[in-house]
């Protein structure tokens, strides 16, 4: 039977957030590492660095939605004020997390200033506090494939832990400065870091996979994802963090599309059309090459059985 989400705000929807929260805090005993093909700024983390940085996260996102209940917001005031509110929850969870850590650390970093880094799908985070605060109904109908009147429990779900993932990498990316990195390895908070990353050079090698990755997500990946109307999001399993994608209605996101990106997509619309075709005419060229090969073969094995047989009538 499948579970839905409350569609306003009321004891259930209370209730589905505080099941929610729970759940995903059972998830924090599996293994966490990173099961995908990408690299993630968490990655230079162990389990328990990351355990304690999700945690963390999770207390002050708590905090944050019964302080936006609290403050009965509608739809409109919970958009306007989204990235502001963002802004500042992610300053908490790095202040918070280094505070958890080390104190000292805290106070001598505050000379390292850092905008807030770009956020992957960021209406998926803006959908998942309207789930949270207002209820289903108050979502936009045509963002997802399905009717928001029954939005599955899983669904709001895959969104949560997709936040929680997307938030701890933020606030590690803000600690890849050399100098920060570099006086962690050195240092007393040696215990949190993966065992793969306790040199300069390693350190240095995965910030160079992270630029190009991101190179490649923003110029290539992202313009396809938009294209086909899908979405990469990150999910805790029991063997891992791991990526899945699902649909979303990306329309109004094409239509903001540079020129860079429409000759992008201009380009994947010739080769959906032209790379079939071409394999097409290659399989159709290589059958023509083995026919002939088999003839020309065979031709040359009866031609030389029967000088074979000439020479023997001799």
């Amino acid at each position: 039977m499948i579970k839905y989400w409350p569609t306003k705000q009321s004891i259930k929807l209370n209730n589905a957030v505080v099941d929610l929260f729970i759940e995903t805090e059972h998830k924090l005993i599996y293994d966490l590492s990173n099961k995908t093909n990408y690299y993630l700024y968490t990655d230079i983390l162990n389990n328990i660095g990351k355990n304690k940085l999700f945690y963390v996260i999770l207390n002050e996102f708590k905090q944050l939605i019964l302080e936006l209940i609290e403050a009965n917001l509608n739809e409109r005031d919970l958009k306007k004020l989204n990235k502001n509110i963002m802004h500042i929850f992610t300053e908490k969870i790095y202040k918070n997390f280094l505070s958890s850590l080390n104190n000292k650390y805290q106070k001598e970093q505050k000379i390292y200033k850092k905008k807030l880094n770009y956020i992957e799908n960021y209406y998926l985070i803006e959908s998942l506090i309207i789930y949270l605060v207002l209820g289903s109904s108050a979502i936009d109908q045509n963002i997802f494939l399905f009717d928001r009147s029954y939005t599955p429990y899983k669904h709001v779900q895959i969104l949560f832990e997709n936040f929680l993932i997307q938030i701890s990498n933020i606030t590690i990316c803000r600690l890849f400065n050399k100098r920060v990195i570099i006086y962690n390895v050195n240092n007393t908070l040696r215990y949190i870091y993966n065992k793969a990353y306790i040199s300069n050079r390693s350190i240095a090698l995965l910030i160079n996979n992270l630029v190009w990755q991101n190179f490649l997500y923003s110029y290539i990946d992202e313009p396809q994802y938009i294209y086909n109307e899908r979405n990469r999001i990150w999910l805790i399993s029991s063997r891992g963090i791991i990526n899945k994608y699902i649909y979303t209605n990306r329309i109004q996101e094409i239509k903001k599309f540079t020129k860079f990106r429409i000759f992008f997509l201009l380009l994947l619309e010739i080769k959906d059309i032209l790379i079939p075709k071409i394999e097409k005419f290659l399989v159709l060229i290589g059958q023509y090459i083995i026919y002939l090969s088999i003839n020309l073969l065979s031709n040359i094995i009866i031609i030389f059985i029967k000088i074979i047989i000439f020479y023997l009538r001799k």
